[in-house]
């Protein structure tokens, strides 16, 4: 097995105090979408001299996503607070067409189901591709990693 690459999350962890508890479903999503980033991704703080892995411990304050970095070994390298009203209309889009697809595996064609997803998949590029821009200059992201961090906002927002 090959090593991982410094330049990666190592943990991600949630705070409990400003993101607050959810049903047993929306922990699930949550958890799945830590794992999964956590599993697979490039990421590196721009200009951080030392070497990761990094760990990420995401919070909500004052309608900004917090994003605390630090080294595996718990030393600071830095913290960026990114407004959420840019990701708004996307994640309300999101979720309407999340909805209209889980409504449609019920009783909805196999195409008109293709269809719904392929809008689902197209804004949750859109999303991925406005968090690597908000990133821009702060945390240097692949696609795959900005769309499982995506995903974790998305997890974080969701209410059931």
């Amino acid at each position: 097995m090959s090593e991982k690459p410094a330049a990666r999350l190592c943990s991600v962890t949630l705070d409990e105090a400003s993101i607050g508890h959810a049903s047993a479903d929306i922990e699930h999503e949550r958890a799945t979408a830590i794992w999964d980033l956590i599993e697979e991704n490039s990421f590196f703080p721009m200009g951080d001299p030392g070497q990761g892995p990094y760990t990420l411990h995401i919070s909500l304050m004052d309608n900004r996503l917090v994003l605390d970095i630090k080294r595996e070994g718990g030393e600071q390298v830095v913290q960026h607070h990114l407004s959420l009203t840019p990701f708004r209309k996307v994640v309300k889009d999101y979720f309407l067409v999340c909805e209209s697809y889980y409504n449609a595996i019920r009783s909805a064609s196999p195409s008109q189901i293709e269809a719904i997803d392929m809008g689902r998949r197209g804004l949750h590029n859109e999303g991925s591709t406005l968090l690597q821009e908000r990133l821009g200059g702060k945390v240097d992201v692949d696609f795959d990693t900005a769309r499982r961090l995506f995903t974790l906002i998305c997890a974080l927002h969701w209410k059931g």
